[in-house]
């Protein structure tokens, strides 16, 4: 069975070139950088994915660590930013590669125990026990809405304050303690936009490892008001048709899944 070794140097995957000038996971039965005796090796479960109407899952054992150093030595090797990895390798080991980001980003965040302060130890593969106190903790997900609000046939995209290039996307924000994922997409609207929806629909998820959320995409329909936007979140924000739209966000986002769907549909 292949070994597929998943390094990471911060938010840097390591992957191997191929002859024919497309990247791979490293897969040998060792890893190809040293490991330092204090690096944790961790065993990661299998991500599943469809491919057409079958769930396949990866065909291999999956270890991830974290090194100090970006590897800048190795012929064969290059870093390459997760985000970034989404068009270098196949769909497949990309998730995989996000799976091991979050996990690598919860461990280097429970190192202690958050009721008594005593050192944490892994329990499993994906929990944590107390050496103390004993209390145990998984990985955590922060869950996010995106909507896609429709008005006749134009769609709404604004532009985040946090995006780091000119390209509009969509309403979206964090689910609170309490509300349901319809909710969460009501609330975001109103208080980003000023807007009324109905006709909330599921439209679909994904993981997002940036680094450790869960996002839930919907359609809604515009049900009145006017755009206001809050200045804290959004600097830019109008109605949009299949001719005029702006540039819109990356392939790799639930949100261009969003407006393609849109886009072919109508």
């Amino acid at each position: 069975m292949k070994k597929y070794w998943f390094i990471f140097c911060k938010s840097d995957l390591l992957l191997q070139k191929c002859a024919d000038g497309t990247c791979q996971i490293p897969h040998c039965e060792e890893p190809p950088v040293e490991v330092k005796p204090w690096t944790t090796i961790h065993n990661i479960a299998p991500v599943a994915w469809h491919e057409g109407d079958e769930l396949t899952l990866c065909n291999g054992e999956v270890k991830t660590l974290q090194i100090d150093f970006p590897v800048s030595n190795l012929e064969d090797y290059e870093m390459c930013p997760l985000r970034a990895s989404y068009y270098k390798l196949p769909l497949e080991m990309y998730l995989m590669a996000g799976k091991c980001q979050e996990i690598l980003y919860w461990d280097a965040n429970t190192k202690f125990c958050g009721v008594c302060g005593a050192p944490m130890k892994l329990h499993t593969d994906i929990s944590k026990r107390c050496t103390q106190c004993g209390k145990e903790v998984w990985p955590q997900l922060a869950t996010a809405v995106i909507v896609l609000i429709h008005r006749h046939d134009e769609v709404l995209l604004v532009h985040a304050n946090n995006f780091r290039t000119n390209f509009f996307g969509l309403v979206a924000g964090f689910v609170e303690t309490g509300e349901t994922l319809e909710e969460a997409v009501e609330r975001e609207v109103m208080e980003e936009t000023g807007l009324n929806i109905k006709n909330i629909r599921y439209f679909g998820s994904q993981p997002w490892p940036y680094p450790c959320g869960l996002m839930v995409g919907f359609h809604a329909d515009y049900a009145g008001g006017d755009i206001h936007l809050q200045r804290s979140e959004l600097s830019k924000g109008g109605w949009f048709s299949h001719d005029n739209l702006p540039q819109i966000p990356e392939k790799l986002s639930i949100a261009r899944k969003l407006i393609d769907n849109w886009l072919e549909n109508g």
